[in-house]
């Protein structure tokens, strides 16, 4: 009888040994040191950035102006006073910055006197610098403008950020891109208020860089804005990123479908599909004046 009980204890230890080894077993697989790929690093950028869209769009929930960006396409959106801009930190530069503007926010007694470009601290490193520009030929040249947020100091700050800023032709900066930012604050003016989304345009070939960063310089820019006074319209912007002297902005103008086809981003999403469709279709300057 005592042999028969040592048995089954010495066979229920055997048991639960095999039952502790298996699960060390599984603690180990769990703890493999895998090497960290970059086909890893990819996957967990992508999920990282999935989270971040989901958050992003729910503070977004409402704003016309957010567009979405071109699937693959590294994204950190940042949040600002005065724009939401998409930034991309291969490029070094944003995928597309954009803002509501309002009648209000066209003036203000801001001034950007004082208000030095700098570098973004909410991007990771290597961050791009105002250095980065030094003799390059090229401007650091606003996607949202300094002109369009003298209505807040902070707004107006934030718009020096590096993460808002692409090199750009010094001529295309202060004639023809200018001329077109100004029109959109005299639309906002006169409609009440816009939608714009506006960003660099890199076709498929090798781009030329700058600075230490390797700051990735555009061959074009586009711009796309949204008016919802009365019938809804919306007009679109390309331009390369060239000196444009002597042309008038209406010889840029393109539809919002053909500014979607050559960028492969969808703007004003938000939409309601029939005016989507329909605003998106045609751009026609006429309208505007």
């Amino acid at each position: 009888m005592r042999k028969n009980i040592w048995k089954v204890f010495f066979l229920l230890f055997s048991l639960l040994s095999i039952a502790c080894q298996g699960d060390r077993g599984k603690t180990q697989v769990k703890t493999l040191d895998i090497p960290f790929s970059s086909s890893t690093e990819t996957q967990l950028s992508e999920e990282a950035e999935s989270l971040d869209s989901s958050s992003a769009d729910e503070k977004a929930a409402g704003q016309l102006e957010i567009p979405v960006g071109k699937a693959g396409v590294p994204s950190l959106l940042l949040h600002r006073e005065g724009y939401t801009a998409s930034y991309n930190i291969d490029t070094k530069t944003p995928n597309w910055v954009a803002w509501h503007l309002t009648d209000s926010h066209t003036g203000g007694k801001v001034k950007r006197s004082g208000i030095t470009f700098h570098a973004d601290e909410d991007v990771p490193e290597p961050r791009v610098d105002t250095y980065d520009y030094m003799r390059s030929g090229f401007d650091r040249g606003h996607m949202c403008p300094a002109g369009d947020n003298r209505w807040s100091q902070l707004a107006m700050e934030q718009s020096f950020l590096m993460t808002n800023v692409c090199p750009q032709n010094p001529a295309l900066n202060s004639g023809l891109w200018n001329t077109i930012e100004v029109q959109c604050r005299e639309w906002a003016k006169r409609y009440g208020d816009v939608y714009i989304v506006c960003g660099p345009i890199y076709f498929n070939q090798k781009h030329k860089t700058i600075g230490m960063n390797k700051v990735q310089v555009p061959e074009a820019f586009f711009k796309v804005v949204l008016c919802m006074d009365g019938e809804p319209k919306a007009i679109g912007f390309i331009c390369r990123n060239v000196s444009a002297k002597g042309h008038k902005k209406i010889d840029y103008v393109n539809s919002v479908d053909e500014v979607e086809r050559i960028t492969g981003i969808n703007f004003f999403p938000k939409l309601p599909d029939d005016i989507e469709q329909r605003v998106e279709r045609y751009a026609d300057y006429s309208e505007w004046k």
